[in-house]
């Protein structure tokens, strides 16, 4: 009886191992200023290269949403429309706080297609780390 239990502790063991390497892992990128819009895009490539499988939320307000208005171009004159498309391609979501749009009276027609409105950046970034486990990262 006791040799049973044993093997099946083992089993259990196994299959949650086997459970939790089966689940990507998930990742809020926090984006509230353009300024590191560049280096950021880069992190997340390079993540994407090593973990393919990583579930990436790419969160932005206040002057964090600049590189993802229609012609945004970083500090070298290069567009940023290239690389959010090459991102969200690989799965990327971009995600655009209202409140901010709302503020500077920016009309949503200005985003990248890419990007996405929520409520609030704050409560977004926020709610996926409480509600959905989401792992923070702030470049």
């Amino acid at each position: 009886m006791k040799m049973l239990r044993s093997f099946a502790a083992v089993l259990l063991a196994l299959f949650a191992v086997a459970c939790m390497a089966a689940t990507p892992v998930k990742v809020v990128y926090h984006i509230s200023n353009s300024d590191v819009a560049t280096g950021a895009l880069n992190n997340i490539r390079n993540h994407l290269n090593a973990s393919p499988s990583a579930k990436i939320v790419v969160v932005t307000h206040g002057p964090g949403i600049d590189f993802l208005l229609d012609g945004a171009k970083n500090a070298n004159g290069n567009p940023y429309d290239i690389p959010v498309q090459e991102l969200a391609d690989r799965g990327v979501e971009f995600r655009v706080c209202k409140n901010t749009l709302d503020a500077r009276k920016l009309d949503k027609s200005r985003l990248l297609p890419e990007a996405k409105i929520v409520p609030s950046g704050v409560a977004e970034v926020a709610r996926l780390q409480a509600e959905e486990g989401f792992v923070y990262l702030k470049p």
